[in-house]
């Protein structure tokens, strides 16, 4: 009987150790116990960090001041109702930190009295009314909002979970976390069980209140979504997008495979990659902590914190995203997912120090582990500048669908950025082979970027304005081809989505020459667009200069459409146009019922040349004409009676009753004027004429000629991109050979 109590005892004391050993210590997701101990020891050590915990100490008691208030909610973006449930999420997160850093118990007192008020509230809200979204929340008008307050305040609740007693956290769990967590997941599987930005953020939002939870089914659930949805294939949501497509994979995993190619580029352009690497990053983090056998920063080669380097690459001078597809110009790696993102990235990634340069102009840190690292090196003089550099970044998530080219080049730094990418989901647009380009972090030919007024509720709610379709997305509405006012793939995303454009060739080997070529033959059945784009450093040039040649060859006659949307006011032309007095629009549809023509020309000579001045600096187009060219001005904002369109000019050139054609161009930065001296300095283009040498199938050889100087040649073999075939050319009784698909001379 003494032997059976022994056994009794032994194995109750090997069940308890092995209960205590299985427990999860709290805060574990973000901060950690350790975590937080080290901070503790380094307060007053850290200037960066210190200022960061001031500033959030002062934001975070001013609104505990002023109450907590949890209103019924009714708004779209921008409302007050909206607005007050997202301050609240935000500051609750804040106040959590703050309660593990600085133990007042006032910040844990604060969040706990919020989450019973949403408690009492939750099971009896109804969905949202306003009912725009393909997934109403409720307490937002859509789910994503939703999972954005889940994603936040899963992290305070790790932070006050030892704080509450056994009772008030069943209780929390019971009514609040869990039912909201079934709400955007199961009860909206159409949100949750695709591969979008949306999902990343419910599949986070489920994921991380299942780790504080320590509720598997909930994580398991965001790694790998819901098995049986009841969704049917092809089903989309309120842009057009596919909710599910045949054979998707969902959950949290797929959605870092699938929209990531190996190079870190996230298919849906910089700024939702900017939005979605919170989550992605947050989620990760939690995962690390509390499942590391999960080894989630090493998923697909290490992507997550890859692409966080490739994100920083996606910016301008400035540090702000160029706007791909739908984009929100001025956002920038300021933002504070980015802040999360360089601090993660350094923390987990290899203490990379030139991402501490960022973080040091970003001028805050998270009040983290992975804050604490940077302020930590930043302190001991670590940082090395961010050298941004020309790279071409592959889409796809096999890197297969086309990519996006980014050549620098100038002490100002030219930067030419070159779109030959996949469709960029239901954010993407139907702009294939288009470019912008910048100087010293301005624009000087644009993209438009998105039309919507994000989170001002006096636009729309805040949401994207029905402009987004009828304009940003259309085709003319980029610097690319319109064959017969028509949008590629018929602006249809089930078709866009089918197709990507190909690299042809890509070479920044050399800094005299830096030249990309792409090919998209699915946007006009029949018609191939060849397009290749050079940005050349040139003695001769006092900046560097850019060459685009765009082939065209087709089946049928057609007309062509190539605009130019170039920024600052015109100084001149070398071509004769006339002024309406009243404003005309220039079609009926795809974009072009937004456009006014406000000049009217035809090329006079081989040569057009427009000039524009911008902040100080002069810029020139020289494009290759035929004596029948038109040659439109134009003006945003035509059948926009809520003004929603920025009023912006364009330069379009026509050319009809044309089959295969050679559009061949070149822009100049030159120059200066100041409004202080009132000197206007090279303020002319140096560009005495642009010569189409040889235009065949095989070849395309173009000669750029200087006021002053010696001239350029540029030649592209047009059928063999190889880098070891060798090419013989005859120009004007001259032999050129070369080896490769292009050469520069």
């Amino acid at each position: 009987m003494r032997e059976l109590k022994s056994v009794l005892v032994l194995a109750f004391l090997c069940l308890s150790i092995s209960f205590l050993g299985n427990a999860q210590e709290h805060p574990s997701l973000i901060l950690t116990k350790e975590g937080v101990d080290k901070i503790r020891k380094e307060l007053g050590n850290l200037p960066l960090f210190d200022a960061s915990l001031e500033v959030v100490k002062q934001e975070v008691d001013v609104e505990i001041r002023e109450g907590i208030d949890t209103p019924i909610p009714k708004d779209y973006s921008g409302g007050y109702t909206h607005e007050r449930h997202k301050r609240n999420f935000l500051i609750a997160q804040k106040a959590g930190v703050l309660y593990q850093i600085l133990q007042d118990e006032k910040y844990a007192k604060y969040i706990k009295d919020m989450l019973f008020q949403y408690e009492s509230m939750y099971l009896d809200l109804p969905k949202h009314p306003q009912p725009r979204s393909y997934a109403r929340g409720k307490l937002f008008w859509q789910c994503l909002n939703d999972s954005n307050w889940l994603v936040y305040m899963s992290q305070a609740y790790d932070c006050i979970y030892d704080y509450l007693s056994k009772k008030e956290r069943k209780t929390l769990e019971k009514n609040l976390f869990k039912p909201f967590a079934d709400y955007i997941s199961i009860g909206n599987p159409q949100f949750f069980n695709r591969v979008h930005n949306h999902s990343t953020w419910g599949n986070a939002a489920v994921g991380m209140i299942g780790l504080v939870m320590n509720d598997d089914e909930l994580v398991q659930r965001a790694l790998y979504g819901i098995e049986d949805d009841g969704l049917e294939v092809g089903a989309k949501d309120n842009d057009g997008g596919f909710i599910k497509t045949e054979g998707q994979k969902t959950g949290f995993l797929a959605n870092l495979e699938e929209p990531f190619s190996p190079d870190g580029y996230y298919t849906e352009g910089p700024y939702y990659q900017r939005y979605a690497m919170y989550p992605f990053l947050i989620f990760a983090t939690g995962l690390n902590n509390v499942k590391p056998e999960l080894k989630i920063f090493k998923h697909k080669d290490g992507v997550l914190l890859k692409s966080v380097n490739a994100l920083l690459n996606l910016t301008d001078s400035d540090g702000e995203f160029f706007p791909i597809n739908d984009g929100q110009k001025g956002m920038s790696y300021h933002s504070r997912e980015l802040v999360t993102a360089v601090d993660m990235a350094y923390h987990y990634g290899g203490q990379d120090r030139s991402l501490l340069s960022i973080a040091k102009e970003q001028g805050r840190v998270l009040l983290d582990d992975s804050g604490l690292s940077v302020a930590s090196a930043i302190e001991k003089g670590l940082a090395e500048p961010f050298e941004k550099k020309s790279l071409n970044f592959k889409d796809g998530s096999k890197g297969d669908e086309g990519g996006l080219a980014i050549l620098r080049a100038g002490e100002e730094e030219t930067t030419l950025v070159f779109k030959y990418t996949a469709q960029g989901l239901s954010h993407g647009h139907y702009d294939k082979l288009s470019y912008s380009l910048y100087h010293e972090g301005d624009e000087v030919v644009q993209d438009y970027g998105l039309a919507r007024f994000v989170n001002i509720e006096q636009k729309g709610g805040g949401n994207y304005l029905k402009e987004n379709t009828t304009w940003a997305k259309q085709t003319i509405a980029h610097n690319t081809l319109v064959q017969n006012e028509s949008s590629h793939f018929n602006g249809k995303y089930e078709i866009g989505s089918e197709h990507h454009s190909d690299l042809y060739f890509y070479d920044d080997s050399n800094p005299t020459l830096q030249i990309v070529s792409a090919k998209e033959i699915n946007a006009y059945p029949g018609t191939e667009m060849h397009r290749t784009m050079a940005l050349i450093e040139d003695k001769d040039f006092e900046n560097p200069i850019v060459i685009d040649l765009l082939r065209v060859t087709s089946d049928e006659v057609n007309k062509y459409d190539l605009p130019f949307y170039f920024i600052g006011q015109l100084m001149q032309t070398n071509f004769e146009y006339d002024s309406p007095k009243t404003l005309n629009v220039l079609g009926d549809a795809n974009g072009y019922q937004h456009l006014y023509r406000e000049g009217s020309g035809i090329a006079s000579t081989e040569n057009s040349k427009v000039s524009w001045l911008n902040k100080g600096k002069f810029f020139t187009l020289t494009t290759k004409t035929n004596t029948d060219d038109q040659l439109l001005f134009t003006r945003m904002g035509a059948n926009d009676p809520e003004f929603n369109l920025r009023r912006e000019a364009g330069l379009l050139l026509r050319r009809e009753n044309t089959k295969n054609t050679l559009f061949v161009s070149a822009f100049e930065t030159h120059g200066s004027y100041s409004p202080v001296s009132e000197f206007a300095v090279n303020s002319y283009s140096n560009i005495e004429n642009l010569d189409v040498l040889v235009d065949t199938n095989e070849y395309t050889a173009i000669r750029i000629v200087p006021v002053k100087g010696k001239s350029i040649m540029l030649l592209v073999a047009n059928k063999d991109a190889s880098k070891k075939t060798e090419h013989s050319l005859k120009i004007d009784g001259e032999n050129h050979t070369w080896s490769g698909p292009f050469e520069y001379k």
